[in-house]
């Protein structure tokens, strides 16, 4: 599976467990709710910036977002 799919699908489900719609986390980016929808269908790419910001705002690694661990949750140590 494709790095953008799995970051995608793996923001989704994020946003899902935090019970966030799509334009909630579009508002979040200040970016389009049709913008955020092409990052969730996997179809753009996004910035480091933006990578590290959802990491911290769900308090998951990078590393998880994009598929490199199945580790969910970092421990205190590392945030």
């Amino acid at each position: 599976m494709e790095l953008l799919k799995i970051m995608g699908e793996r923001l989704k489900a994020l946003r899902e467990e935090e019970n966030l719609t799509q334009k909630d986390m579009a508002e979040l980016l200040d970016c389009t709710p049709s913008h955020y929808q092409k990052i969730e269908y996997g179809k753009v790419n996004i910035s480091v910036s933006m990578l590290n910001f959802l990491a911290d705002h769900f308090c998951v690694s990078a590393d998880y977002i994009m598929g490199r661990t199945t580790k969910k949750r970092m421990s205190q140590r590392e945030r």
